[in-house]
């Protein structure tokens, strides 16, 4: 720990939150938060590139890392970034945050910490609409306002959550916004003020502002338990993550609605709206094998739409194998062999992850014909194979 540089030099197996543990007696911690944070290592950030709650105003892990050490395939040690506000040569800290160790094993990262704010505080705002939901999202940022966080659920992930940390959200809400502020107290009001009358504005049918810190992490609460809660209503799920412009995120949601009718399989959807990223719990029970051919269609179709609407196949969750016929949706071959052309400057012999991110063309053939014989006709705007 460096509290004067305000930076933690940390092993690729440390927790998450474990930074923000040792950093708390300084007054600082560590911004990215997924999710998983008690249990997720940096070592996985990096590769995924992970976000968090707060990561539309403090950043993924690409901003709040300095520093990345290791080794390449060759066992030669290499070193991405720097401690300074520059490093020598090209800049490749950001190829390999997020490159699912397809091109170095990283051993050791330099992140960057920040001040503690003095004071935190939530709305949690209902809406009876999810598009009025999804347009009050757009509004808050329009206004000119970076919250520190702003999140959505929908109307069966809030049930499902509610059940199981009883966090006090509003049931009859067809989609609810938790939209949090920090900084000095008096940062805190005027933006509380803003945000709620944008939110007001924007159609929502109740408000509500956390009193103190323990209402602030009740609200929370909720969120960061979604995928345990939703753990507890289905045998199975399937979490997929796209990202979508904050513009479209009415249209994916009823877009899914019509999915959830043509697959016959419940989807419960929380994300982080603030930056677009999605989060759709497709809900079945694999140990049905038409329920998991059929989750594996919806969750392909969820990929593919989200591409149409102008977006990507991955947030911060990686591309890993389960995405691999979806990256043929978003990138045509000659996009593909340029990734290719990377991954085999630093691992000529493609040892790291092999068969891994990176679809083939063979593959992505065939991935076009399976389409075409189930029928499955991709949107007129997306490559064709």
């Amino acid at each position: 720990m460096d509290p004067v540089s305000r930076t933690a030099v940390v092993q690729c197996g440390v927790r998450n939150l474990a930074i923000s543990e040792a950093a708390a007696s300084y007054g600082l911690y560590y911004a990215p938060d997924p999710s998983s944070q008690i249990a997720c290592t940096i070592g996985g950030n990096v590769a995924e590139n992970s976000g968090g709650v707060h990561c539309l105003k403090y950043g993924l892990t690409v901003h709040n890392v300095l520093k990345v050490r290791g080794f390449t395939a060759e066992g030669e040690p290499v070193e991405f970034g720097s401690a300074a506000l520059d490093a020598p040569g090209f800049d490749l800290l950001a190829i390999v945050i997020g490159s699912e160790g397809m091109l170095a094993v990283a051993t050791e990262v330099t992140v960057k910490l920040v001040p503690k704010p003095l004071l935190a505080r939530c709305i949690m705002a209902s809406f009876d609409d999810v598009r009025k939901a999804g347009d009050a999202v757009a509004a808050v940022i329009a206004a000119g306002i970076i919250p520190a966080g702003l999140e959505m659920m929908d109307k069966p992930m809030t049930a499902a959550v509610e059940d199981f940390v009883h966090a006090g959200y509003d049931l009859t809400a067809e989609a609810i916004l938790l939209c949090e502020s920090d900084g000095t107290p008096e940062e805190v009001e005027e933006e509380i003020g803003r945000m709620s009358e944008v939110l007001r504005n924007a159609g929502a049918t109740a408000i509500a502002v956390s009193r103190d810190e323990a209402e602030r992490l009740k609200f929370w609460s909720g969120r960061k338990n979604a995928f345990p809660a939703s753990g507890r209503i289905s045998p199975d799920y399937m979490c997929m993550d796209s990202t979508i412009p904050r513009k479209r995120l009415a249209d994916i949601l009823l877009a899914i609605q019509e999915m959830e009718k043509k697959y016959g399989l419940r989807c419960a959807n929380v994300f982080h709206a603030g930056d677009g990223n999605l989060h759709p719990l497709i809900l079945f029970d694999a140990n049905d094998a038409d329920q998991l051919h059929r989750c594996e269609l919806f969750g392909a179709e969820i990929l593919e739409t989200s591409v149409a609407m102008g977006g990507t196949v991955t947030g911060e969750h990686g591309v890993g194998v389960e995405k691999l016929s979806s990256m043929c949706v978003q990138f045509s071959p000659e996009e593909l062999e340029q990734m290719r052309a990377v991954k085999r400057a630093f691992d000529s012999k493609e040892l790291l992850n092999p068969g891994k991110v990176i679809p083939t063309l063979n593959r992505c053939a065939e991935y076009g014909k399976m389409l075409v014989r189930g029928g499955r006709i991709t949107h007129p705007d997306l490559p064709r194979f």
